[in-house]
């Protein structure tokens, strides 16, 4: 008799369906100059390994990411793609994202290699004033999206904006 989850030694490892917490799962794969899943920023609580090639990172709900996908095949480069993710409460409202589980609030998408790496850039501009890109304000991520999405650049993200935010979360919360 096989578990009601499918997995076994007749059905193979059903290794993100046996989690059943209020974390956010992400699987991460990496087979050489095919598919590169992997965390750019963000704080982990647990490191699962799967096998040689993946494994899964969990975070706990409001936890911020940047999760990056890259896929290839034998005549170059298919996709890329970075998505900053917001890991969410039971019972929040979430978009599934592959590798994703159950899903997370999307604070940015960016596809395309150019504007991945645009991205990255700004992510190392956050972290080059000393701040850490999963402690950053929410809105400046979508604010990024959206001026990236128009083609303009957008405003840098400074200490004391940041200082700003976490005024007022403190008054919010």
């Amino acid at each position: 008799m096989t578990s009601a989850t499918g997995s076994g030694p007749q059905h193979g490892p059903a290794p993100l369906a046996r989690y059943a917490d209020t974390l956010t799962h992400v699987e991460l794969t990496h087979i050489e100059k095919r598919i590169e899943n992997w965390i750019r920023f963000g704080r982990h609580v647990s490191d699962h390994i799967l096998n040689r090639r993946r494994r899964v990172l969990s975070y706990r709900p409001g936890s911020v990411f940047g999760f990056i996908r890259w896929a290839a095949n034998d005549f170059g480069t298919v996709a890329s793609r970075i998505d900053i993710v917001r890991a969410v409460a039971p019972g929040e409202a979430y978009q599934t994202l592959p590798y994703i589980r159950p899903g997370g609030e999307i604070l940015l998408t960016v596809d395309g290699w150019p504007k991945v790496c645009q991205m990255l850039r700004l992510i190392d501009d956050v972290e080059a004033v000393g701040l850490d890109a999963c402690d950053v304000a929410p809105d400046h991520w979508r604010h990024v999206a959206n001026r990236m999405s128009v083609g303009q650049a957008p405003r840098a993200y400074t200490p004391e904006r940041h200082q700003a935010w976490l005024k007022r979360r403190e008054i919010e919360g």
